[in-house]
């Protein structure tokens, strides 16, 4: 019968390395476990000192900005009004300083057309008697 007896070391010894492997591998997959857990920590205090009053301070200007915003849209609808109340009422000024001068403009070429009438009645009147 052959001797096992190295066969049997050299199967103990892969045993032993498989059972160290296995180890290993557990260890490492702790470790790896442990270091995602202090990584997911930082990151959550990270996010807890950093983060988290920045978004407040975003929060806070958004508020700002959507207040000015809408007192900004009611101040441009007031100037819209005004503005569009002034120009009907220069509008309605520029009408009735063009009647008003169409009515003078009117008696004035009627006077003139009238002293034209009566020169050229006197003209002719003149040009008849001599």
């Amino acid at each position: 019968m052959p001797d096992l007896h190295t066969t049997n070391l050299l199967l103990a010894i892969m045993a032993a390395v498989s059972v160290l492997e296995g180890l290993a591998l557990i260890g490492v997959g702790v470790g790896g476990f442990v270091m995602y857990r202090r990584a997911m920590q930082l990151v959550a205090d990270l996010e807890a000192r950093q983060i988290a009053p920045l978004r407040e301070k975003v929060d806070s200007i958004l508020t700002d900005v959507q207040s000015i915003t809408a007192r900004v849209s009611k101040q441009s609808e007031r100037v819209d009004q005004a503005v569009s109340g002034t120009i009907e009422r220069v509008d309605e000024t520029a009408a009735r300083v063009r009647a008003g001068v169409y009515d003078r403009v009117s008696q004035a070429v009627g006077v003139v057309r009238g002293v034209r009438a009566v020169i050229i009645s006197m003209l002719r009147s003149r040009e008849s008697h001599a």
